[in-house]
């Protein structure tokens, strides 16, 4: 089957060009695939972080994809729809995650429908955005709408696909396993000693720190775990949004001590130290329908305690392979840490992490494409 992708990859960094570029690896393993990705995805103005470059020595690439698309240069998007329409596949996949992409996705879309018979296949990460409104709802309707058949990894993603479009050739599929990342295993105590971090608990928040992630109730959580035992929290990841709002809440508690925060982007090479040396991996989101760090913190056999929101009901096996809370629950939170600590082994909830990993497998996003087409 001949299958074209468009997305970005390397040298863009983040979940997204993380996922499409793997996508792209597993489906050239079997199909006929090209990729297009992107040459520019953002001015710099209306990007939140430092650089949306990759600035890693150890990279997500692959060398056939083809950089084309300038966000910025419409040129550039009737070129990619060129490419595509010359190569007659019976898939065209895009992922959708922001209303950003509307323009330079309706523009191929269209050009992609008139002058070939290809389906378009919509990859949502986010049906509706984290942080949405009226506009961006509509806007996500309209492009949505274009598409013939799409994948979602929640079954509430699901339900909100078919209320905000009335399409109904949906496939559910669990976010895959980022274990990609995890090349080579490491003990906690060396992990801890690279880091230099003493050999105490520790729970860790990872990733770009914004909004609708929760940090602030993580950060309220902490007196009451440590009124009860003594704990360390790593806040590793570039704050996007509310940093003042966060170390003032830190200040306010009285918590500095116990806290360390590494406000940079961390380079793929150094993400598994901070991993392994954690106990409990805190996910504290309080608006959102899947999280790739749930598979990253997996990816490394670390249990989490994160909310009961978008897939991960579906994903966390409750005081199994981690716990699940309410969110916007500072109680919650801190009485999943303490429960964690007090009655739960941390390495038999990895090793059930393991055994689940199956679940997680690329080979079932495969297959839910390919069933799009007899």
């Amino acid at each position: 089957m001949k299958i074209d992708l468009i997305g970005p990859s390397y040298p863009f960094r983040g979940g997204i060009s993380y996922y499409t570029t793997l996508l792209f690896k597993h489906l050239k393993a079997k199909h006929q695939t090209h990729f297009y990705g992107f040459r520019r995805q953002y001015p710099r103005f209306l990007f939140p972080g430092k650089t949306d470059r990759e600035e890693s020595g150890f990279y997500l690439r692959e060398e056939e994809s083809q950089p084309l698309l300038d966000a910025l240069n419409p040129l550039t998007w009737l070129k990619a729809a060129k490419h595509i329409i010359r190569d007659r596949p019976a898939l065209t996949i895009f992922p959708w995650w922001i209303m950003y992409w509307a323009p330079q996705y309706l523009t191929m879309i269209f050009l992609i429908k008139i002058f070939s018979k290809t389906k378009i296949l919509f990859i949502c990460h986010n049906v509706a955005e984290h942080e949405a409104n009226f506009l961006k709802t509509v806007v996500s309707r309209f492009v949505l709408s274009q598409g013939d058949c799409f994948i979602v990894h929640s079954g509430q993603e699901k339900e909100n696909l078919k209320a905000l479009t009335g399409k109904s050739r949906i496939t559910v599929t669990l976010h895959p396993t980022y274990d990609v990342f995890n090349t080579a295993a490491m003990p906690k105590t060396s992990a801890r000693e690279k880091l230099g971090l003493s050999d105490e608990k520790i729970i860790l928040f990872f990733g770009f720190v914004r909004r609708y992630k929760g940090l602030p109730y993580l950060i309220e959580a902490l007196p009451l775990i440590l009124a009860r035992l003594k704990v360390r929290l790593l806040i590793v990841g570039e704050f996007w949004q509310d940093k003042k709002r966060c170390l003032h809440l830190i200040r306010k508690m009285g918590v500095e001590q116990h806290v360390t925060v590494i406000d940079r982007y961390v380079p793929n090479e150094d993400m598994p130290g901070y991993f392994y040396a954690s106990d409990l991996v805190i996910l504290p989101y309080t608006s959102v329908t899947g999280s790739g760090l749930l598979q990253l913190a997996y990816a490394f056999g670390r249990p989490v305690v994160t909310t009961t929101i978008g897939d991960f009901p579906e994903i966390v096996a409750d005081k199994k392979t981690g716990f699940l809370v309410a969110p916007r629950s500072a109680k919650g939170i801190a009485d999943a840490v303490v429960d964690f600590y007090e009655n739960h082994d941390g390495e038999e909830m990895s090793a059930r992490i393991k055994k689940e990993h199956d679940r997680f497998s690329w080979d079932h996003l495969i297959r839910a494409i390919e069933g799009f087409v007899p």
